[in-house]
């Protein structure tokens, strides 16, 4: 297995600078306070599914953020690592991106980076619009934070009744499983048991030196290895 290690120091004229310090700019963010209900769905209303922005609103806070080529190729790249997981564990997967999920009668709203309804894939399977609040919401949620922490978001998902959460900063992965309304660390993915966050880090890493293509066909095989039929 790749050791993931975070950069050391660079030594400069006039000081240390540590690079873990310095993160690549991989979203950009504008923080609203003050906005009302009425106004956050008006702008969802106005701005239509065509646009590149996500937004996460709770208790007056509206979050907006846009994501850059950073985030989207990190976001994608565990898109396809969950994929092959789902492939080689014969489990049903619905991807649903960055379904909009929103709960007026709590104030809530989210739409993450990317969401997957596994175990309850068979009840919206069939459904051309899902209204979470109403249909059970997704078992898994991905958020890609290199740039700045997705802390404020996790009581929106808490409030949606996320069971599991993976968060990914650039370096490490977290799995965060719900419990009592608050999120917790835990050693493997409630969705794909026995499941590290280092294998999917590692992978990560191994994107940069092989391509995603030849990465993917190893993690596939590791799969095969570390979960047999």
């Amino acid at each position: 297995m790749i050791a993931v290690t975070k950069p050391s120091a660079i030594a400069t004229a006039s000081s240390t600078i540590t690079v873990e310090q310095i993160r690549p700019v991989a979203e950009q963010r504008i923080l609203l306070e003050n906005v009302s209900w009425k106004t956050f769905e008006q702008l969802l209303d106005d701005l239509g599914d065509r646009r590149s922005t996500l937004f996460h609103y709770i208790n007056g806070n509206l979050e907006i953020m846009s994501p850059m080529a950073l985030h989207e190729r990190s976001n994608r790249f565990i898109d396809d690592l969950i994929r092959v997981l789902s492939d080689e564990l014969e489990l049903e997967l619905c991807k649903c991106g960055s379904l909009l999920m929103r709960i007026p009668d709590l104030k809530v709203g989210a739409e993450p980076d990317s969401c997957y309804y596994i175990a309850n894939e068979p009840v919206i399977r069939s459904k051309k619009v899902i209204t979470v609040g109403q249909d059970p919401p997704p078992d898994l949620v991905l958020e890609v934070d290199i740039t700045n922490p997705s802390d404020r978001r996790l009581p929106i998902y808490a409030l949606l009744n996320i069971p599991e959460i993976w968060r990914y900063d650039g370096y490490n992965l977290e799995f965060l499983a719900l419990e009592n309304g608050e999120y917790i660390k835990t050693e493997c993915s409630l969705s794909f048991p026995n499941l590290l966050a280092a294998i999917i880090v590692e992978f990560m890493q191994k994107r940069f030196q092989l391509g995603d293509r030849q990465a993917l066909k190893e993690f596939r095989q590791w799969v095969r290895d570390n979960y047999p039929h």
